[in-house]
């Protein structure tokens, strides 16, 4: 049986990143079409490209193709009415619950928990699709499937920082492995 090989990528800065707001559906901060003649050629051109629906995800796949398909759960987490919010200017009670409750969702919108049990779903689905799928996504996303594959608690979800454009290997062969590869 063939391998999956699944090479996470966040997604590019976004100028909400940079202003320390929760996201929205907003562009990319840098200049993403002409980034693109540097990065085209990173992976085979036999990948499955997906991304997420929102533009920072599909402006950053085309980075590395112009084939990429929109896959939902791939999504950001669902912020509720703090889309677009200044962490500053939120309730720092409701925040740190938030911060310290998976279970939570003060902003009406996706609890940890609820994003981390979806993208374990899409991980199971992805156990019987062999070959190589490049995912441009979310730090969130990317946070869960790190957590799905170390068999981590959901306690370490914010333990883990990921950082715009890094890239995350995963290897599924009966099991999955995290894979650090050395770029010399």
């Amino acid at each position: 049986m063939q391998a999956t090989r699944l090479t996470l990528v966040c997604h590019a800065v976004t100028p909400m990143q940079k202003q320390g707001r929760f996201p929205d559906d907003e562009s990319l901060l840098m200049d993403w079409q002409n980034a693109r003649l540097s990065l085209t050629d990173r992976f085979r051109k036999s990948v499955r490209l997906i991304c997420g629906p929102e533009a920072r995800t599909r402006q950053t796949a085309t980075l590395f193709g112009d084939h990429a398909v929109v896959e939902p759960a791939l999504r950001d987490g669902d912020f509720g009415h703090w889309k677009g919010q200044d962490t500053a200017q939120l309730d720092r009670d409701e925040l740190m619950t938030w911060l310290t409750d998976s279970a939570s969702a003060p902003h009406g919108g996706e609890s940890v928990e609820h994003i981390c049990a979806r993208v374990g779903e899409w991980m199971r689905s992805l156990e019987c699709q062999p070959g190589h799928v490049v995912a441009v996504t979310h730090p969130l996303v990317i946070r869960a499937a790190m957590l799905y594959v170390m068999q981590f608690p959901v306690s370490m979800f914010y333990l883990i920082d990921v950082e715009p454009l890094s890239r995350t290997e995963l290897r599924f062969n009966a099991v999955w492995r995290l894979r650090l590869e050395t770029h010399a």
